[in-house]
């Protein structure tokens, strides 16, 4: 008779043929059976069929589930056998995601990953990681419908921010000046309407702060000026640099989610012609540009300047001063990066277009006001183009009907996610809707659910590495071959008229987004060199082009990148951005920049900036491009390097 059961894990354990019964009467009972009689002498059979197949008296859990399939099947319990099958198969997922999930931790605990810039590696970081894993095991393995987490586990798609899947929304933009107005109770008491400067950015930092626990995305105000003029009366210059300059210092040093996280929090301003709103652009500006306590270069808040014709883009406009002074502070600090409300797309709104400096545009509403305030993105997934490319072999056909069906799936998956949202109640967001933040939400009760109100969301398809497809489907990209540009902007044309036909469809705005994620980028490539190997111009290197970016590594001249990457913004309706790189900060070259922000209003561009290397020690404050370890100063190697990854 067998003695020994070898364990998956390699221990060997005395056999206990009980546990065969109780998982046969399991499966029995599953599809409607109730005779244990008969589990146990089924349970006799596979112990016969065990001792005559293996002689030594050690079988494996595998060998062992193997003769109960077997003999289920062979004694007439056919009904049986498939409840025991897909019992066994569920329990391998579990321990699966088990094991991934502790081999996850392990890492965690190591050191937190910083997939997140923003995210630190303190202790509350790694039980905030360690959180999160535990969450994308469950949502992957026991909520998302398998055909979608199985495209997620391929790497067909992404799903972002997977571990708040069922939990919260992604981002907004904030009323402030309704919020400063009334007031507001955070759940620590009211808070009541600032009278000066420096209270009006205390508050604000509060406001991004509270919004940042209920949310995983990013914080943003859409008319920081406007919104903030009216507490500047009555306040001098410096008394307003003063309030400007703490409101940075707290949005670089004050976390939120359990002190994990630093508010990923965006500024628009620039439009404001009154002399308080100029006043808070200017001292905004300021304040940035001299940098923190010993000169560092702040990461936030990101600080977007609206570009209008009239009002600051031409030398005869009321805030041209402004703009000059936006590109000079760009041009040493990377921020503010510069929207443009005449493009072709953003002028029909009139002054409600707002980004996030992460480029998120919320704009269409199918069922409410095209504003931006009080609305934001619910949630996005991304499809791996330049997978689907590999997989058509240079077939454009082939290629079409694989995206049309990814795209399909993604549209599917986001309505899924929205389903799980919408039951979602006030009271689990307590300040984002039960203050009023969201449109619509101050009707709402704690415990009413918030369908009626995330309707004014955003539901956004992303796309990943344009690039590399049109490498894989023709042999050149959109920045070598203008018959590349012109299939670029067809395969995109192509995508967001499907997302479209998805809005009319499920009457939700469904969008089109040009992924910002860096780290997805260099995650679909590591999976499909793995998969289909070195692919020259394809996976080749470590990440994926952004979105619809031309390479960075291609020499092409600014102007010929502007103007291929300006014809794809207006079909990224869920958000897009588009850089040009200096080699050094163009401090000393500002009308170069301003030549170049202008040319990229006149290639219909929605959202775009400047980028280089910033260095700059912790120690010392000595800032430039350090090409040693050492900073050549204070001889210290506190050097932190500064850049924006925009492949």
């Amino acid at each position: 008779m067998v003695i020994k059961i070898k364990k998956r894990d390699g221990r060997e354990v005395d056999f206990d043929e009980a546990k065969i019964t109780e998982a046969i009467f399991k499966a029995a009972k599953a599809v409607g059976g109730a005779d244990k009689q008969m589990a146990m002498e089924l349970t006799l059979d596979v112990l016969r069929y065990l001792k005559q197949k293996y002689n030594s008296g050690v079988v494996s859990v595998e060998d062992v589930q193997d003769a109960v399939e077997k003999m289920l099947i062979e004694k007439g319990h056919a009904k049986t056998a498939k409840a025991y099958i897909i019992y066994r198969n569920q329990r391998t997922k579990i321990r699966e995601a088990k094991s991934d999930l502790m081999d996850a931790v392990g890492e965690i605990l190591v050191e937190t990953s910083r997939e997140n810039a923003n995210v630190s590696n303190s202790p509350s970081a790694k039980m905030l990681q360690i959180a999160s894993a535990a969450s994308k095991a469950y949502y992957l393995n026991r909520l998302i419908p398998e055909n979608m987490a199985m495209a997620h586990k391929r790497g067909d798609l992404h799903i972002h921010d997977l571990d708040f899947y069922g939990k919260t929304l992604t981002c907004i933009q904030i009323p402030l000046g309704k919020l400063l107005k009334s007031g507001f109770n955070n759940g620590h008491g009211f808070i009541r309407s600032p009278k000066r400067p420096a209270s009006a950015t205390a508050l604000a930092a509060i406001i991004l702060q509270s919004s940042q626990n209920d949310m995983h995305g990013g914080q943003s105000f859409a008319f920081f000026d406007r919104d903030m003029a009216p507490f500047m009366k009555d306040a001098d210059e410096e008394e307003v640099f003063q309030a400007m300059e703490a409101l940075i210092y707290n949005l670089n040093s004050m976390h939120s989610r359990a002190g994990a996280q630093v508010p990923f929090s965006s500024l628009n301003l620039g439009t404001d012609t009154t002399p308080a709103g100029r006043m808070v652009t200017r001292n905004v500006l300021l304040a940035y540009e001299k940098g923190l306590g010993r000169g560092e270069n702040p990461i936030f808040p990101n600080i977007i300047f609206r570009i209008k014709e009239g009002i600051n883009l031409n030398p005869s406009d009321p805030n041209y001063d402004l703009f000059k002074l936006a590109i000079r502070v760009a041009a040493r600090r990377l921020n503010p990066t510069f929207s443009f409300m005449d493009a072709s797309f953003n002028k029909p709104y009139g002054d409600q277009v707002g980004y996030m400096g992460c480029r998120t545009r919320t704009m269409a509403n199918r069922r409410g006001p095209e504003v931006t305030d009080g609305r934001g993105n619910l949630s996005f997934t991304t499809i791996n183009l330049p997978r689907l490319a590999i997989k058509a072999e240079r077939n454009l056909m082939k290629f079409y009907h694989k995206l049309d069906e990814v795209i399909d799936l993604t549209v599917e998956q986001l309505y899924h996610r929205y389903q799980v949202q919408s039951q979602l109640k006030v009271k689990d967001m307590p300040f984002l809707m039960g203050q009023g933040l969201y449109l619509e939400s101050e009707k709402l009760e704690p415990n009413d659910v918030i369908e009626d109100v995330i309707k004014h969301g955003t539901l956004s398809v992303g796309f990943i590495g344009l690039a590399e497809s049109l490498v894989a489907l023709t042999g050149e990209h959109h920045g070598e071959s203008d018959e590349a540009q012109v299939l670029g902007e067809e395969i995109v044309a192509f995508m967001r008229n499907k997302v479209d036909k998805a809005a009319e469809r499920y009457d939700l705005n469904y969008t089109l987004l040009a992924t910002p994620a860096e780290g997805l980028s260099g995650r679909f490539l590591r999976l499909d060199r793995k998969e289909y190997g070195l692919i020259p111009g394809v996976t080749d290197k470590e990440y994926y082009t952004n979105s619809f970016h031309v390479p960075v590594s291609y020499p092409i001249s600014f102007f010929d990148k502007l103007r291929i990457e300006g014809v794809y913004h207006k079909y990224a309706n869920a958000g897009h951005i588009s850089y040009v790189e200096f080699a050094s900060p163009p401090i000393n070259n500002l009308s170069a920049v301003e030549d170049m922000i202008r040319y990229m209003g006149k290639c219909d561009i929605g959202y775009a900036g400047i980028n280089f290397p910033i260095d700059f020690c912790d120690a010392c404050g000595q800032m430039g491009i350090i090409d040693t370890d050492q900073c050549p100063s204070c001889g210290t190697s506190s050097i932190r390097r500064v850049r924006k990854i925009i492949e």
